[in-house]
């Protein structure tokens, strides 16, 4: 198997050799180019094409917004964040924009090759502690949602949740609230606005998950 091509983007050249120094030693890895600002994130992607690219949060310029634009560019590319940030929300911001792997600096060298053998698996690496916090915040932000559609909500919408909930038809709605279907369906479409979806499939599985966040 040919060696892995290595790019690395961070505003510290300490740091940088040290990695440098760390993938020589592996003997599995190539490195082919380096930066040091999120435009090179872009640049590199367009000009090296590296199979892997190791990238800080903390430089100048927009990073997650660099991460999305480079994997348009090189969509084959695995991106894998190396941070001093111990946010779960940068993290989280990182992954969305399309990062397969958030280690944190500090962690054993191993943690970082751990994070750049997942992500040629298909697989993503979070460093072990700040996972548990990722998955706190998202808990949290479901949480906020939940309370957010509940104050949005009116009576009448509550009952009809209940009842989609159930897996009753307009029909049925109607029926047992003694409204007409028609008014029913306004109050539906009306709850597709609210949360945002297109159609009640949507609707369901998106109070599903809202009732599922408040339970935990």
């Amino acid at each position: 198997m040919p060696d892995l091509s290595i790019a690395i983007v961070d505003d510290h050249p300490l740091l940088m050799e040290g990695i440098s120094a760390l993938l020589k030693r592996r003997g599995d890895f190539t490195l082919t180019a380096t930066g040091n600002v999120a435009d090179h994130i872009v640049s590199i992607a367009r000009t090296h094409h590296p199979d892997e690219m190791i990238v800080d949060l903390n430089m100048a310029g927009d990073v997650f917004q660099a991460i999305a634009d480079a994997l348009k560019i090189a969509p084959e590319m695995k991106i894998i964040v190396f941070t001093a940030s111990t946010s779960p929300d940068d993290a989280i911001r990182a992954l969305d924009a399309g990062a397969k792997g958030h280690v944190l600096k500090g962690s054993p060298g191993e943690d970082l090759f751990q994070a750049l053998q997942a992500a040629q698996r298909g697989d993503v690496y979070v460093t072990p502690a700040l996972a548990i916090k990722m998955i706190g915040a998202l808990q949290d932000k479901a949480l906020e949602r939940q309370k957010a559609m509940s104050n949005k909500l009116s009576i009448r919408e509550e009952q009809i949740v209940k009842l989609l909930l159930l897996g009753k038809m307009n029909s049925e709605i109607a029926r047992e609230l003694s409204l007409s279907a028609k008014t029913v369906k306004g109050y539906i479409t009306n709850l597709m606005a609210k949360l945002n979806v297109r159609n009640r499939v949507e609707l369901a599985l998106e109070i599903q998950k809202l009732e599922a966040a408040a339970t935990r």
